[in-house]
């Protein structure tokens, strides 16, 4: 059994050989372990460690395609530019960071109709047909499921707004963050149209979509219901009427927030974050007979390099929601490197056996 087919059937529930496997990482853990001699300079994670899917991120979004960032502040470790969302972003020049929110000049509806018309023109520009061919491809010669994946509406929004903003609107002017949602959805699923017409389709597809943070969501389920979800539910009812299964994944606190997403057509959640106080556990037997799940197994315990600590974790979790055939393991994060190959490796060992199945 490839990782197409097992990845197939354990989004529908159905018999396997064993629970699944994807991982995320940060860029700086190549890096690491790229030096270290355990991965080659053009190897692939994906090919490394054999996992059973593979993604292709191949749309821009940025409102203004024609702006060219530009630098506001520059320090020995920092950088701060201007983009094509009007966004003033602080990254760090040494190690991956999600960007500091510095300003955004879209702050309320009348900011947001200047530059509604360019995300309202579908531009061809904004797809990278050949990363999607190549990696397409890829994931066909070596039995992978392939996803396209992108941000769905909330992972668009923010980075033109921020999420103060977003959040003041959502209960102030609820039309207006509606619009721009609704906006959104219609842009992606176009170019999705446009892209899948010209190189085929998918396999699945993969929505990040970051509605919490920790022991909260970024938004009420009433909230959720009437502003978030009827962009979610145009998205997936596309993919729906392709054939296609789809994965969304959130980090934060979004318990109270499944139930909607199920609605909406997710087949699978994914990351399931631990310290922001997601359970696996708790989840799986709420919703384990409507969904599968990927992730939820605390990453700070591969911190430590400890394989005790790793295998307490792995043998709490992974029996009970393997029951059903509707579990992938992955971490409740991205792999940072601090984490010792070695560990990595020890973790997908560990975590595969406890995975199988008679």
């Amino acid at each position: 059994m490839n990782g197409k087919e097992r990845t197939l059937r354990i989004l529908k529930g159905q018999p396997v050989d064993r629970i699944g496997f994807f991982e995320h990482f940060w860029g700086d853990t190549h890096k690491a372990w790229r030096s270290e001699g355990h991965i080659g300079e053009n190897e692939s994670f994906e090919n490394h460690f054999d996992m059973d899917m593979q993604e292709c991120w191949a749309f821009n979004l940025v409102a203004d395609l024609d702006f060219e960032r530009t630098v506001v502040a520059e320090t020995e470790n920092t950088i701060t530019y201007l983009d094509g969302n009007g966004a003033i972003l602080k990254r760090h020049k040494h190690h991956d960071t999600t960007p500091e929110h510095i300003g955004f000049k879209v702050q309320e509806r009348e900011d947001w109709e200047k530059i509604k018309p360019l995300l309202e023109n579908v531009d061809e520009r904004r797809i990278n047909f050949e990363a999607y061919r190549n990696a397409k491809k890829d994931a066909e010669e070596h039995g992978r499921f392939f996803m396209w994946s992108g941000v769905n509406v909330f992972e668009c929004m923010h980075p033109v707004c921020g999420h103060e903003n977003l959040l003041v609107g959502m209960a102030l002017d609820p039309e207006w963050v509606l619009d721009m949602a609704m906006t959104y959805a219609k842009l992606t699923v176009e170019l999705q149209k446009i892209l899948f017409e010209k190189e085929g389709y998918p396999d699945g597809l993969w929505y990040y979509e970051d509605m919490g943070y920790k022991e909260h969501p970024f938004m009420s389920p009433k909230m959720y219901d009437e502003l978030i979800k009827p962009a979610h539910k145009y998205t997936i009812d596309y993919a729906k009427s392709i054939g296609l299964p789809v994965i969304m994944h959130s980090c934060g606190f979004v318990e109270p927030l499944v139930p909607g997403m199920i609605e909406a057509g997710i087949d699978c959640l994914e990351v399931i974050e631990v310290k922001a106080g997601m359970d696996l556990l708790k989840l799986y037997d709420l919703y384990g007979d409507k969904i599968s799940f990927m992730g939820g197994i605390d990453v700070r315990t591969l911190y430590t390099n400890d394989k005790e600590i790793i295998d307490r974790e792995l043998e709490s979790k992974i029996p009970v929601v393997k029951k059903g055939y509707h579990y992938f393991l992955h971490s409740d994060h991205s792999i940072p490197k601090t984490v010792n190959y070695e560990t990595f490796r020890y973790f997908i060992k560990k975590g595969l056996e406890l995975g199988k199945y008679e």
